[in-house]
């Protein structure tokens, strides 16, 4: 399949948690409602999603030196929770139905994560939010991204960056860095570009899931990028040699 080609009917949406953060670092509530009037627009629209959210914004799990990694990781799937049961909120004050399905068992606060439940809370035109990553330690939550676009059989999955799609080199640290509009997957790996955890590109590919790396703050890109317009940059099988397009 190659992205931007037609529009995508149902997709997996990887948050960062620093993308739902404001300047103090936490969460932040006017990025939350736009992002639920975006979602609330896309289910308008006919279109099915679910989100794998991150919690970055409260806490990492590798960020604990002393701590030991597994149970670090356990802390970061439960801020991964906090991120859910927030954005949950804000989009059923809109009117919009909301699961949230969780890797772990938090059984007053989210349902378990079961491939079939969430295919039809999906077709019913449900957003689902699945939180706590894989569930395991030492998988991140792109890899859990992946997965679950893998399994719930998406036309893609979409990561919400805080730039427009990916660059040669850390834009903010090199203003000579370039924009690629596309690249193959293989190119991805081989260049280490960064864009998600080479697990999560290697699953995409094998599973034939283009990945499609945009700006979550610009206005509408999220339905943008669910119609196939060519926005960011995109990951597939098909593009041609990668050439970088000009910086805006």
């Amino acid at each position: 399949m190659t992205a931007g080609a037609r529009p995508f009917g149902r997709a997996v949406l990887k948050l960062s948690g620093e993308g739902l953060a404001g300047k103090d670092g936490r969460l932040d509530p006017e990025i939350v409602e736009a992002l639920a009037n975006d979602l609330r627009e896309l289910l308008a629209l006919g279109k099915q999603i679910a989100i794998v959210v991150g919690g970055g914004n409260w806490l990492r799990g590798n960020r604990f030196p002393g701590i030991n990694r597994a149970v670090a990781d356990q802390m970061g799937m439960l801020a991964t929770a906090m991120n859910g049961l927030a954005l949950q909120d804000a989009l059923e004050q809109k009117g919009v139905d909301t699961r949230v399905q969780s890797a772990v068992t938090i059984a007053d606060f989210c349902e378990p994560f079961i491939r079939r439940r969430c295919i039809r809370h999906l077709e019913k035109k449900r957003v689902v939010i699945l939180v706590a990553g894989t569930g395991n330690p030492f998988f991140s939550t792109d890899s859990a991204a992946a997965l679950r676009a893998s399994e719930l059989g998406a036309d893609c999955l979409l990561k919400a960056t805080q730039v427009d799609g990916v660059y040669s080199a850390d834009p903010k640290l090199d203003p000579k860095a370039e924009r690629f509009t596309r690249l193959t997957f293989k190119e991805v790996i081989e260049r280490d570009l960064k864009v998600m955890d080479t697990a999560a590109v290697v699953l995409c590919k094998e599973n034939d899931i283009p990945i499609v790396v945009f700006d979550l703050h610009k206005k509408g890109n999220l339905v943008r990028a669910m119609r196939g317009e060519a926005i960011g940059t995109i990951i597939d099988d098909g593009a041609p040699p990668a050439k970088p397009a000009p910086r805006s």
